[in-house]
């Protein structure tokens, strides 16, 4: 069922947007995502399927005197920005071509939407004639680009240039980053999962686009009724300009008479300024900007406009995520936050946040590495801070012996643990890494220790400063045991005898071989047997540095 009504709202947008009125002459460009996300699946069959089966369906019904051409991206290579194609140039009857091309079509790359679009109104000449493109993706831009920058510059260049988008399969809040290259040329934003929100917008557009009826004798005339019954916008503090921030989301719900307010909004979108015109009535008026909301009751009428204006009582929070005071950038790998009470919003390395006015909490952390401050921000206020969690990097490597070799094993253990010891001697491990990667520390005093088998070794103590990196080499002491025994059950490696006499089992492994690590020394290897044959023993002696085979029969 959820695939038949995507299926229609992308058709419908398609027809909203593709001039059907013959005689139209009308130059179009569909943009098509085929970017590797397209392989996702809705009820068990992919986006890039239902796309074709839509643009089949569509183009049939397209007038062959009208002219369309095909772009299509991200469907030759990965990770590669500039792959975008002029599939079709738009020319008449090219609805066969532009059908064969898509099922060709194999996602694979990046979201470069913005390029695209740009292209599509460069094919179609948009600076000379009238122009329309149909935007058809299902994600947001991944190449460093400004969709709501393009939007408005192809709109102040072209001399009728519309663009309109489909987001197929997107979020409200996903749809926002992208319906303002539609808005800013006087297109429409189409979600295609609101079938039946898009259902009443699209019947409309569709009615338009067909031919004229025959005009009906002129009405009295009446009192004009005003374009808008609701003009809404908003501040962040009293006597401040207007919020202009495209991500502001609107949405106004009808209220009945015992004073239930609909779940379901009558009109909602996102931009910095909400007008509309609604059913004479009453209302709820809900706003939302990162985590400061507002909900307002009104009554509409229908003969008069109402400006609302909205103040929010709140500011902006600017957090910039850095190791040490004086790093010229913030590190990706802090995570910085923002909280208020239950409130609370955050992400890595930098972020900009709305916030209620009053007392916040700024935290960062990166690893154990924390940083936290009680601070107040002030209705209508940017404030911007610098959140140190005071980290540095720890780079550990490993010899098996003085002068080498290194150990280049992924199944080495570097544990950064408490330069100080508790009453019982103990130290606090702070992190840890298998392999030789630098990892992240709060400053301060450590001794490492490196594991790999049975070879342990405990570095000299060493400081880790904020912004630095620091390198602590240690020295195994150890060699590696080559260990076979043709058709031994199981194979131990025994230590050194005790005051006893006795050796305690250090490691083993059923089977006829054994590798692994061992501290220089003498030892002896025990091999079990399934048959009738003995238990055999057999001493080892290892050399720091070097390779040991032993071969026991």
């Amino acid at each position: 069922m959820m695939l038949k009504r995507i299926f229609t709202v992308i058709a419908l947008a398609l027809l909203a947007a593709l001039p059907l009125r013959a005689g139209a002459q009308e130059r179009s460009m569909i943009v098509l995502d085929g970017s590797g996300s397209m392989w996702g699946q809705i009820d068990g069959k992919t986006k890039i399927e239902i796309a074709r089966e839509t643009l089949r369906e569509v183009l049939a019904q397209v007038p062959e005197g009208n002219e369309l051409g095909l772009i299509v991206y991200g469907h030759r290579r990965k990770g590669d920005c500039g792959d975008i194609e002029l599939a079709v140039k738009p020319a008449p009857g090219t609805a066969g071509a532009i059908t064969a091309f898509a099922d060709g079509v194999n996602p694979k790359g990046k979201t470069p939407l913005s390029a695209g679009v740009r292209q599509a109104a460069e094919a179609l000449r948009f600076t000379e004639d009238k122009a329309t493109v149909i935007l058809v993706t299902d994600g947001l831009e991944t190449c460093e680009a400004d969709p709501c920058a393009l939007g408005r510059e192809l709109e102040q260049l072209g001399v009728d240039f519309t663009a309109h988008v489909v987001g197929f399969g997107l979020s409200a809040e996903e749809g926002a980053q992208v319906a303002c290259l539609a808005e800013e040329t006087g297109g429409r934003y189409i979600e295609a999962g609101n079938a039946e929100a898009l259902g009443r917008a699209l019947q409309e557009t569709v009615v338009q686009a067909e031919a004229a009826p025959e005009p009906e004798p002129e009405p009295e005339p009446q009192p004009a009724a005003p374009e808008f019954n609701l003009t809404a916008r908003t501040y962040l503090a009293e006597g401040q300009p207007m919020l202009v921030e495209p991500g502001i989301r609107w949405d106004l719900h009808a209220v009945d008479a015992a004073g239930k307010v609909a779940k379901k909004s009558t009109e909602g979108r996102y931009g910095a300024e909400f007008r509309v015109s609604a059913p004479a009535g009453a209302y709820e008026l809900a706003l939302r900007i990162g985590k400061v909301q507002q909900r307002i009751g009104l009554t509409l009428s229908e003969t008069e406009e109402i400006v609302q204006d909205i103040v929010l009582n709140a500011g902006i929070v600017e957090l910039i995520g850095k190791r040490a005071e004086g790093d010229a950038e913030a590190d990706p790998g802090i995570r910085v936050e923002v909280s208020q009470g239950k409130l609370k919003d955050g992400a890595y390395g930098e972020g900009r946040f709305y916030m209620p006015a009053g007392e916040i909490t700024v935290s960062g952390r990166q690893g154990k590495a924390t940083s936290e401050e009680v601070v107040t921000l002030a209705a209508g206020e940017v404030l911007t801070r610098d959140v140190i969690v005071g980290s540095g990097v720890l780079a550990p490597a490993a010899l098996y012996a003085e002068g080498g070799p290194a150990v280049d094993s992924g199944e080495i253990r570097f544990d950064a643990l408490s330069a100080e010891t508790d009453l019982k001697g103990k130290r606090d491990r702070i992190n840890g890494v298998y392999g030789a990667k630098p990892f992240d520390l709060p400053a301060g005093q450590y001794v490492l220790q490196a594991r790999l088998d049975q070879a342990t070794v405990l570095s000299a103590p060493f400081e880790v400063k904020a912004g630095q990196r620091t390198e602590v080499q240690v020295t195994l002491n150890a060699g590696v045991a080559g260990i076979t025994a043709p058709g031994a059950y199981r194979i131990d490696v025994l230590g050194p005898p005790d005051i006893q006499g006795k050796r305690k089992r250090l490691t083993g492994n059923y089977g006829e071989a054994l590798n692994l690590t061992l501290p220089a020394g003498d030892f002896v290897v025990k091999v079990n047997y399934e048959d009738d044959r003995a238990d055999v023993e057999q001493p080892l002696t290892i050399t720091a540095g070097q390779r040991t085979e032993l071969r026991v029969e």
